[in-house]
């Protein structure tokens, strides 16, 4: 029932930037942590940015400065916005949610995937 949907990828130049967005929706009643993910051909899927309901954000040590992670908390939405994009950026980005929901309790889900490309 709950769906974490993710949109704004794309293929931009190096120094470009791109700007993703992520909503929870379908049963969802509290949205702990959201935040977003990316694994690039061969690697593990490793943290970009995540941003819980404390406020308190963190971000890789190759985002900061960099990439801006923000939350529309009535929405169930979370943003990324990506400037300054390098090629080692490329990647599939996945957008994380920690979501609990009277029906089943608390639990993570990932969006679909979208799909970054920085050329050079």
């Amino acid at each position: 029932q709950v769906q974490v949907v993710e949109s704004g990828g794309g293929l931009v130049q190096a120094g470009g930037s791109l700007s993703l967005s992520c909503a929870a929706s379908g049963g969802t009643v509290r949205t702990n942590i959201m935040g977003w993910y990316r694994q690039a051909p061969g690697m593990q899927r490793e943290l970009v940015a995540t941003f819980a309901s404390s406020g308190v954000t963190r971000y890789a040590d190759s985002a900061k400065g960099r990439f801006t992670i923000s939350r529309d908390v009535a929405k169930n939405t979370v943003y990324l916005q990506m400037n300054s994009l390098k090629p080692e950026d490329t990647a599939v980005y996945y957008c994380y949610a920690n979501i609990y929901t009277w029906t089943a309790g608390s639990r993570d889900y990932w969006g679909q995937g979208t799909q970054v490309t920085v050329s050079s």
